[in-house]
Order: C-alpha cells, then sequence, then structure tokens
C-alpha cells in the first residue's frame, strides 16, 4: 500500500503540473475575446465605452493645456502652419480615443501571429507530458515496507514543490491575461493625452506598455517550447543505486528543469522591458 501510495502521490503531483501547462498552451493561442466565453471581454469592451465619454472630456482639456504651453500667444496659435498642427494633434488625438480598441486588437494580432509563428516553426503542436519513468515505478514497487518510509518523505516533499510551481506558473500566465484586459478597459483615458503636445508621452508609453504585455505571449512560448523539447529526454534513472536514491535523483533533475521554465516565465515581463527599452 505504501509503494502504491508513493507511485500515486508522485503521478499526481505530475498530472497537475501537466494539466497547468496544457492549460498555459491554451491560453497562449487563445484571444482575450474568447476565453470565458467572451464573459470578460464583453465587460471590459462596456467599461471601455463608456470611459470613452470621459476620455474626449480629458482630450479637451489636455489639448488647451498643449496649446497653452506651446503657444505663447492668441495671435501664434492663428497662423496657418500653427493651426494646421493644432489641428492635425486634435484630430489624430480623437481617432486614438475613438480608435483605440481596434489599434490595440491590431498589436494583439500581430503579437499573436508571432506566437503562432513560434509554435509552427518549432514543429510543437503541445506540451510534453512529464511522466515517472516505468523504471523509477518498477523501483518503487520493490521495496519493502521498512524501506519505503523514506521514499514518503521525499515523495511529498517533491510533489509538494512540483504543484507549487505549477501554481506559480499559471498565476503569471494568468497575470498577463488580466493585464490585457485592465489596459483594454482603461485605454481611452491613457490614450486621451495624445491631444496635448506635453502629455502625449503618457499616450506611447501606454502603447508601448500595452505592447510589452502583449509580446509576453512570445516570450513565454518559446519558454514552452524549450522545455517541450527538454522534457521529450526524462532525466535518466540508474537501475545500480538505492530507490530513495534513485527517485531523490530523479525528483531533483526534474524539479530543477520545472524550475528553469518558471523562472523563464516569471523573467517573461522583465525580458520584454529589456527589448522595449520600458
Amino acid at each position: 500500500m505504501g509503494d502504491s501510495w508513493i507511485v500515486s502521490n508522485l503521478n499526481a503531483a505530475l498530472t497537475t503540473w501537466n494539466d497547468k501547462l496544457g492549460e498555459i498552451w491554451q491560453l497562449l493561442t487563445q484571444s482575450p475575446q474568447t476565453f470565458k466565453d467572451g464573459q470578460v471581454w464583453a465587460v471590459m469592451v462596456g467599461i471601455h465605452g463608456a470611459l470613452q465619454a470621459i476620455g474626449y472630456g480629458l482630450l479637451v482639456l489636455f489639448f488647451a493645456a498643449g496649446v497653452v504651453k506651446t503657444c505663447g500667444t492668441f495671435v501664434e496659435a492663428k497662423r496657418p502652419e500653427q493651426a494646421l498642427k493644432l489641428f492635425i494633434r486634435f484630430a489624430l488625438a480623437k481617432a486614438a480615443v475613438t480608435y483605440g480598441l481596434d489599434l490595440m486588437l491590431a498589436i494583439f494580432q500581430i503579437v499573436q501571429g508571432m506566437v503562432s509563428t513560434v509554435i509552427n516553426q518549432s514543429g510543437v503542436s503541445g506540451m510534453s507530458a512529464v511522466t515517472l519513468p516505468q523504471d523509477l515505478i518498477d523501483a518503487i514497487n520493490q521495496v519493502g515496507f521498512w524501506d519505503s518510509i523514506p521514499l514518503w518523505a521525499v515523495t511529498l516533499l517533491g510533489g509538494l514543490v512540483i504543484i507549487v510551481l505549477s501554481f506559480v506558473m499559471i498565476l503569471t500566465v494568468y497575470a498577463r491575461l488580466f493585464k490585457l484586459y485592465m489596459y483594454t478597459a482603461i485605454a481611452p483615458i491613457p490614450l486621451s493625452t495624445f491631444a496635448g503636445e506635453t502629455t502625449s508621452h503618457v499616450g506611447k508609453n501606454f502603447l508601448r506598455s500595452y505592447a510589452g504585455v502583449c509580446l509576453e505571449g512570445a516570450i513565454i512560448a518559446l519558454a514552452c517550447v524549450i522545455f517541450s523539447i527538454m522534457a521529450a529526454s526524462p532525466p535518466a534513472v540508474d537501475a545500480d543505486v538505492s530507490a530513495v536514491t534513485a527517485v531523490w535523483s530523479y525528483i531533483g533533475e526534474l524539479v530543477f528543469n520545472l524550475l528553469v521554465l518558471v523562472g523563464a516565465v516569471k523573467m517573461s515581463d522583465r525580458i520584454v522591458k529589456e527589448i522595449m527599452g520600458l
């Protein structure tokens, strides 16, 4: 019974890990519009539309502040070239607020195309499942009751670490999805800053940050592809050592590989910030 429990415990931990990997793969290839049957997206779009009215009001305010800041006198603002410049800025800022959602969706689609290219070029159609080698299972089943007691502690600790790592990784991917929703909902406010020359940097930083969040998906996809290739060659099991040593060695090497993937996923935002200069 003890031996069966040891194998079941490890299999349960690896099943949790594989389920979270599959969920990540699904999230990376899914758009925010289709997540949860589009219910969250519909609410965010509604908030976006409601904030557009506030965005138009701020647009006028930022435009007026920009005119005062850049034009010393009203006469200077009436100069044809200056008036045309102000008109174009106002028109572009209004277009950004009005069609900001379409612009953001276009950016997302471009990056999503990158994610698809990464997946297709790698030849990986899904995440490789992590399973216990049969040699390790046979070694565990041959251990007596008293000798299996140390294995309980090893598998309890190893299984707990694997489960914690799987939840840390999936939370990171969900955090990216939540950021996409938040950027979508609040977009009219920062985009309205394009109306003022002195405040336009806020809108530029917003678009760069949003593109960075989208690009995190490509970085996470690369990390998953690398892990899938690594998982295709599982840690070797040494048949010449005791079962406790073999299990401990296997779990140690497996946890190290899982830590590499979790670390890469967690660092995706930092990598994007370095690439985008954020």
